[in-house]
């Protein structure tokens, strides 16, 4: 082969790395801005417009309380993902046509999102079917656009990659969110109402979704596998997701490290969905000063995600991991003591969590990535995102019960070590270099 050629492909590769990167800045303002910020607060008000005298909203007939309905939705949108993945997985794995996949995913999510704009009055109805539509669609696009970094990055440089995917999106994040707390904080000086500016930035991320998942869309390549194949794929979905818990069954390592990033990464996603609580009820912060936390979060993450990408070159994606496992557990120790009424603390905590949490998620991706077999990659991360979605239910549950028993947000915060120890031992015995050979695949240099 001519060093031309080698060169040329050399290009094609990084030019196919970079409108990778633009999908994670495509879809993140959502999770940022409408599920993280602006979406519960909004459809929780329209609810409660629409409950009757008790408090109850009646969605099919079934008595909700209001200040519910915004939880309840998120959990449906769980139960559809997990449904939909494996079929989307195989799908993908069996024609290797993953760009038609991934347009369909996230042009649904995005006009859903688009869609909330006409979330206003009692329309509670509606704002739970967008919800749904939304973050199941977000969720089954990950799946196809996870299953692309093996076949755009070396063993050698995926740590990298996907660490600047993880940024990118951490970067968008932040920007899209600044742009709308300009909005909703001077709604007034832009002429319009407060539940208006709400629904222009509810709205502005699926446009942002939509416009920018053209980049990837046009840069991606879809490559014919072994396992392709066009007869029926979607037929075969959960026979096939079946046929990978078999096939995993004969890779006891990926499945051991699948383990650890279940039990983790159900840590860091409670962390993030109930630090706020943990702030405004525990605390006595205001929502000004956790939506800054939020913004401090997003911006740190974009440093923390590429810092880490590069101890990962020097020390290895699993040893940076179990670093960051570790800081992830004195974040939480420091969190039990933070004085209330102080929001200087509270930002050095969001501080601490912005620098671990985009690094922690964007090894764990890499590194599975190494232990996924060949022409698998779409139905095996379809397991690695089920094992995320569908099992994000544990941590909350323990928050739950642990301050019904103690009547303490503090000691329900703090409840949360367990799972940064437990995954930390669980990862800590896996020989990740055998796991890498047993899957098939070549071992790094430094893994």
């Amino acid at each position: 082969m001519s060093t031309d050629t080698v060169r040329a492909q050399a290009h094609d590769l990084r030019r196919e790395q970079r409108g990778w990167y633009f999908y994670d800045w495509a879809c993140s303002v959502y999770s940022t801005s409408v599920l993280s910020v602006f979406l519960g607060p909004y459809l929780t008000s329209v609810a409660k417009s629409a409950a009757d005298a008790d408090g109850f909203v009646h969605p099919l007939g079934i008595p909700v309380r209001a200040g519910s309905f915004f939880a309840y939705c998120v959990s449906a949108s769980v139960i559809v993902s997990i449904l939909v993945m494996p079929l989307v997985g195989a799908a993908a794995d069996r024609t290797g046509r993953k760009k038609p996949l991934l347009a369909a995913c996230a042009y649904v999510g995005a006009t859903a999102t688009t869609g909330l704009f006409f979330l206003s009055g009692d329309r509670y109805l509606l704002g739970g079917l967008l919800l749904i539509v939304a973050n199941s669609s977000v969720a089954v696009s990950m799946v196809v656009y996870n299953s692309y970094l093996p076949q755009i990055a070396p063993p050698e440089d995926r740590d990298r990659v996907s660490s600047r995917g993880w940024a990118f999106g951490y970067a968008a994040g932040s920007s899209m969110l600044i742009v709308n707390l300009v909005l909703f904080t001077a709604h007034d000086s832009f002429g319009v109402s407060e539940s208006t500016a709400v629904r222009i930035c509810l709205a502005s991320a699926g446009l942002w979704w939509g416009a920018f998942t053209l980049v990837p869309l046009k840069r991606l390549h879809d490559r014919r596998t072994t396992a392709a194949t066009s007869a029926a794929p979607a037929v075969h979905g959960w026979r096939q997701l079946a046929a990978t818990v078999r096939d995993m069954r004969g890779k006891p390592l990926t499945l051991a490290f699948l383990l650890a990033y279940l039990v983790y990464n159900d840590g860091i996603q409670t962390v993030i969905s109930q630090a706020s609580v943990y702030g405004s009820e525990e605390l006595g912060l205001s929502q000004s000063t956790l939506i800054t936390a939020v913004l401090m979060v997003q911006v740190l993450a974009v440093a923390g995600a590429l810092g880490m990408g590069r101890l990962a070159r020097t020390y290895g994606a699993k040893r940076t991991i179990l670093g960051s496992l570790v800081a992830w557990t004195v974040t939480l120790a420091a969190g039990y003591f933070l004085p209330a009424g102080a929001p200087v603390w509270f930002f050095v905590l969001a501080a601490g969590i912005g620098l671990v949490l985009g690094g922690s998620q964007a090894l764990s991706r890499s590194l599975f990535s190494h232990l996924v077999p060949p022409g698998k990659e779409a139905e095996y991360f379809s397991a690695y995102e089920m094992s995320d979605r569908g099992m994000s239910w544990l941590g909350p549950l323990l928050f739950g019960i642990t301050y019904q028993l103690t009547g303490s947000y503090r000691d329900a915060i703090i409840s949360l070590v367990a799972f940064f120890v437990i995954g930390f031992v669980l990862l800590a015995r896996v020989p990740v270099r055998r796991a890498i050979s047993d899957a098939g695949n070549p071992v790094p240099e430094r893994i």
